[in-house]
């Protein structure tokens, strides 16, 4: 196996065992000690590739970002029905989440309740992720006629509030009851219902 197949592949596993860590303790009640020990890594291999938990934090949220960003890169939301447009996002979503459970409550965390020493770095973590986001919002609302004094950007800074508000309410689940799912389905009633409330006639086509 050359080096660089061997670095990569030890740097995977210290992540795996982090997100792992990081997902269902948080920043704040996880450990070196416990990644390390729960991923059968050495210390001095972790301190190698990364020089302490904040690294290796950011390392987590930045794969978390980065892979859900590029799933949504992959998908074209140009249908006519801005619902299906909306119905398909919401799905792209879920499905990435159901494959990685652990990914949510990393993203979670680092959209509602960020370490706040690290706050500027996660800003920039996710500064792709929010113009995608912020792109695919803007197109299909572009498609409804608002209320007056209402525009698009608005509407959108709207829905983010919405979808912020999910996120803290799935990570504040302490019992992890809420799956996936849930998640995902309480930012499409919100933007569903958000809709109603800024389209000019009720009943719009959604």
């Amino acid at each position: 196996m050359k080096r660089e197949e061997k670095n990569l592949l030890s740097r995977q596993k210290i992540l795996e065992s982090a997100m792992k860590e990081f997902g269902e303790r948080g920043y704040g009640l996880s450990s070196i000690n416990t990644i390390c020990s729960a991923g059968g890594i050495s210390k001095g291999i972790l301190y190698h590739y990364f020089k302490d938990k904040d690294e290796v934090y950011l390392a987590c949220v930045k794969e978390c970002f980065d892979s859900l960003t590029a799933m949504l890169n992959e998908k074209r939301f140009s249908d006519e029905s801005i619902h299906k447009n909306l119905q398909n996002y919401f799905e792209t979503r879920f499905c990435f989440f159901e494959k990685n459970p652990l990914y949510q409550k990393v993203f979670c965390d680092a959209v509602v309740m960020p370490p706040a020493h690290l706050f500027g770095e996660i800003s920039r973590i996710k500064e792709e992720f929010d113009r995608r986001n912020v792109s695919i919002l803007t197109e299909q609302l572009s498609k409804v006629k608002l209320r007056g004094g209402m525009t698009v950007e608005e509407a959108v800074d709207v829905f983010r509030l919405y979808q912020d508000y999910a996120s803290a309410r799935y990570r504040m689940d302490e019992n992890g009851q809420t799956e996936p799912e849930t998640y995902e389905e309480i930012c499409r009633k919100s933007i569903y219902v958000m809709l109603y409330g800024v389209a000019e006639k009720e009943g719009a086509q959604l």
